[in-house]
C-alpha cells in the first residue's frame, strides 16, 4: 500500500509582500491601508472555501499581522472546529504597523535578524498567538529557519513538532531572475521532508542525538529538473508558480504541466518505500485582484481552484491523504528512520527532452546524478560535515544560508566549459591510443532498485542499498568499439557512493583500454570562487606511505601507482572527501590554478573485456 500525502497550507498575510506593492502603487506607503487589509482577508477566505469545497484539510499558518485582526482569528477558530484545520503560526508576514513600530525595521525575513532579535520576535509572535487562541502552535515556518533558531523555538515552545524550514534551490538563480534584488540564498537543502540536525537545518539528523526535535518540510514542492536548471520560482506545485513561469495556454487557460508535476511527485513512492509527499503553501498576495505575473485575477483564481480540485479528486479516488502539518510530523516519525534516504528518479516533463536526473539525500550527503551526462554526479553537498553556519545580522553569513557544495555544475561550470579551465563534475574518461572519450558526452537512462535491510520496527536501516543501473553506452575509437555499463550504489549509513564500470563487450576481445575515474571539485555557495589556500590534497600508497600537496595554485600533481586512497581536506567547510578503488590503479591528485581554482582526485586503470573497475567516493567531517 502506497501513501501520497499533501499538506495544504494557507497564511492570512494582512500585508502580503506582493499585494502591498501593487495595491499601493503610486501612493505613499501605508501598511495599515484598509483596502489592502480587506482584500487580503477576502482572498484568504476564498482560498479556504476552495480547499474545503474539495474536501481538503488546511494548515492555517497565522501571521503576526493577522493575530491583530479579530476576523482572521475567528475564521481560523471556526474552520478548525468545522473542517479540522490546524491553527499554526508562520514567521512570515511579520510586517505590520505594530511590528514596524516596535522593531523599527523593514526587514521581514526572520533568519536575517540578529539572534537577540530572533528570540524577541519569536517570543512576541508565539505569545500573541497564545493570547488569541489559548494554546501554543504545533507547527510554524518561514522561507528558511536556521538551526540556532529552530533549537530556540523547540526549547521555548516544545509543542512545535513541524516547520517549513527551507526553499529548495532558492539561491543565486532566484537572485538573478529577481534583477539581483532577492537577497535570500538557501541552496543545497532537501527537496522533501526531513528531520533537521541541531547544527545545520539543511543537513538531516543521523541519529537521536542530532535530532532538532521537529520534522521539516520544504517551502513548495519544486520541479527537480527545471528548478535546478533555471529559476525555481517558476516550477513548483504552487499553481501561481506555473503562471509566473508562463507554463500555460494563454488562449484556453489550461495548465497540464501543474498536474503532470503533481503526478511525478506521486510517482516518487516507487523509490521511497511506498511513500510520496507534496505541498502547496499559499499566501493571499498571489491572488491579487489587480492580477499578477501578467495574469488577470480570474486566471489566478482558476489555477488555484483547479489545483485544489485535482488534489480533491485524488482524495476521493483513495489516491491521496490530506494531512495537517502536525499530523504529517507524527506520520513521518513513524514511517522513516534517521538514515533512510530520500530518492527521486526524475524526468523532464516540461521541455520535451529525454533528460533524466536522480537525486539522493541522507544525513551524509545530497547528490545529483545526470543520465544525460552518462551518470555524472553534478551536485554534491557534504552533509557529513554537519557544518555550523550561523546566519543573520552579527554573523559571517547575513543573507547566505546555503549549504556549501563540493560539486555544482551550474555555479562552477560542470563538464561543458571553455577551453581554459575545468568545471566541477564526477565522471570518467575512457582512453585508448591517444583518444579520449568522457562519459559526460554519452546519453543514457537509469533503472532503480533497492536491496532492503529492515529493522525490527520495519524501517529501513544502515546497510540497505539504492542502486542505479544505467543502460549501456557504446564508445567508439578508431580501431575499437566498447560497450560499457555504469552502476551507481548508495549504501545507507555509509557516507559513500560506489561506482562500477563494467566492460560488457569489446569489438576486439583481446584489447585493452584505460578508465580514468575523476572528481573535479572546489567549495562554495555561489558562482564566485573562494580562497582554496589551506586545502590539503593527499595520496596513500599500498605501503601506507603518504604524500601531500598543500594547495597554493601551482598546478602540481601526484600519480601514485597502487594507491589505496586519494583525498582532499577542505578545512573551510570541515570536510574530507576521498576516493578509493578496487585495486591495481594509479591514484591521481591534481592542484588547480588561479584561473581554474579546482582540485582533482581520481584513479586510472587499464581494463580488458568483461572486467569491472570499481571506485568509492566518501564524505566525512574533518575538524
Amino acid at each position: 500500500m502506497s501513501d501520497f500525502i499533501v499538506n495544504i497550507i494557507h497564511r492570512p498575510e494582512m500585508v502580503p509582500e506582493y499585494s502591498a506593492t501593487v495595491t499601493g502603487h503610486g501612493k505613499k506607503e501605508d501598511i495599515g491601508d484598509k483596502k489592502l487589509l480587506t482584500e487580503s482577508l477576502d482572498i484568504f477566505k476564498t482560498q479556504q472555501r476552495v480547499a474545503h469545497e474539495n474536501g481538503l484539510k488546511v494548515t492555517i499558518q497565522m501571521t503576526y499581522a493577522s493575530l491583530f485582526n479579530e476576523e482572521a482569528v475567528q475564521i481560523a477558530k471556526d474552520d478548525h472546529e468545522k473542517f479540522g484545520d490546524e491553527i499554526a503560526l508562520s514567521l512570515l508576514g511579520l510586517p505590520c504597523e505594530q511590528f514596524r513600530k516596535k522593531y523599527k525595521t523593514k526587514d521581514f525575513c526572520i533568519w536575517m535578524f540578529s539572534m537577540e532579535d530572533k528570540k524577541a520576535i519569536v517570543n512576541d509572535v508565539f505569545e500573541k498567538f497564545h493570547d488569541a487562541f489559548g494554546f501554543y502552535p504545533e507547527s510554524t515556518g518561514s522561507y528558511y529557519l536556521d538551526a540556532e533558531l529552530i533549537n530556540y523555538i523547540k526549547e521555548a515552545y516544545p509543542s512545535v513538532k513541524c516547520a517549513v524550514a527551507t526553499c529548495w534551490e532558492e539561491g543565486p538563480k532566484a537572485y538573478h531572475t529577481c534583477n539581483n534584488s532577492w537577497y535570500t540564498f538557501m541552496d543545497g537543502g532537501p527537496w522533501a521532508p526531513w528531520i533537521p540536525s541541531k547544527v545545520n537545518t539543511h543537513a538531516p539528523a543521523a541519529n537521536e542525538a542530532e535530532d532538532s526535535g521537529i520534522v521539516a518540510i520544504p517551502h513548495l514542492s519544486r520541479d527537480l529538473l527545471a528548478c535546478y536548471d533555471g529559476n525555481g520560482s517558476n516550477f513548483g506545485t504552487h499553481p501561481q508558480n506555473v503562471l509566473r513561469g508562463m507554463i500555460y495556454d494563454s488562449k484556453t487557460w489550461e495548465f497540464p504541466y501543474l498536474f503532470n508535476l503533481i503526478d511525478q511527485y506521486r510517482s516518487l513512492e516507487k523509490y521511497n518505500n511506498g511513500y510520496a509527499y507534496n505541498m502547496m503553501f499559499v499566501g493571499p498576495g498571489w491572488m491579487n485582484k489587480m492580477g499578477r505575473w501578467e495574469a488577470p485575477y480570474e486566471l489566478l483564481e482558476k489555477s488555484y481552484s483547479e489545483g485544489c480540485r485535482y488534489y480533491g479528486d485524488l482524495k476521493k479516488e483513495g489516491k491521496l491523504l490530506d494531512m495537517t502539518m502536525a499530523e504529517f510530523a507524527d506520520y513521518y516519525r513513524q514511517k522513516k528512520s534517521y538514515t533512510e534516504p530520500e530518492c527521486a528518479l526524475w524526468r523532464d516533463i516540461l521541455y520535451g527532452s529525454d533528460k533524466q536526473l536522480f537525486w539522493y539525500c541522507d544525513p551524509y550527503m545530497r547528490a545529483g546524478v545526470n543520465m544525460d551526462q552518462g551518470g555524472a554526479i553534478f551536485d554534491l553537498r557534504p552533509y557529513a560535515a554537519k557544518l555550523e553556519w550561523p546566519i543573520g545580522i552579527g554573523t559571517d553569513h547575513i543573507q547566505d544560508a546555503s549549504y556549501p557544495f563540493l560539486i555544482q555544475e551550474k555555479y562552477r561550470a560542470g563538464y561543458f566549459t571553455h577551453y581554459a579551465g575545468e568545471g566541477t563534475i564526477r565522471s570518467a574518461k575512457v582512453c585508448r591510443g591517444g583518444e579520449e572519450v568522457d562519459l559526460c558526452l554519452t546519453r543514457t537512462h537509469a533503472h532503480f532498485a533497492e536491496e532492503k535491510v529492515l529493522g525490527e520496527n520495519g524501517k529501513s536501516k544502515a546497510g540497505a542499498k539504492r542502486i542505479l543501473t544505467l543502460d549501456p553506452v557504446d564508445i567508439e575509437f578508431c580501431d575499437l568499439t566498447v560497450k560499457l555499463q555504469t552502476v551507481i550504489t548508495f549504501e545507507e549509513g555509509s557516507g559513500e557512493i560506489r561506482i562500477d564500470r563494467k566492460i560488457l563487450e569489446m569489438s576486439d576481445p583481446d584489447a585493452e583500454i584505460e578508465i580514468r575515474e575523476y572528481m573535479v571539485a572546489c567549495y562554495g555557495t555561489t558562482e564566485y570562487t573562494e580562497n582554496m589556500t589551506g586545502i590539503t590534497l593527499g595520496a596513500v600508497d599500498e605501503a601506507g606511505c603518504r604524500q601531500y600537496i598543500d594547495y597554493e595554485y601551482k598546478c602540481r600533481d601526484l600519480a601514485v601507482p597502487g594507491a589505496e586512497c586519494v583525498s582532499a581536506s577542505v578545512p573551510q567547510i570541515k570536510t574530507k572527501v576521498s576516493m578509493r578503488s578496487s585495486g591495481g590503479a594509479v591514484g591521481i591528485v591534481r592542484e588547480g590554478y588561479a584561473f581554474s581554482p579546482m582540485f582533482t582526485l581520481g584513479f586510472n586503470k587499464n581494463v580488458r573485456n568483461k572486467e569491472v573497475f570499481t571506485t568509492w567516493l566518501r564524505l566525512e567531517r574533518e575538524n
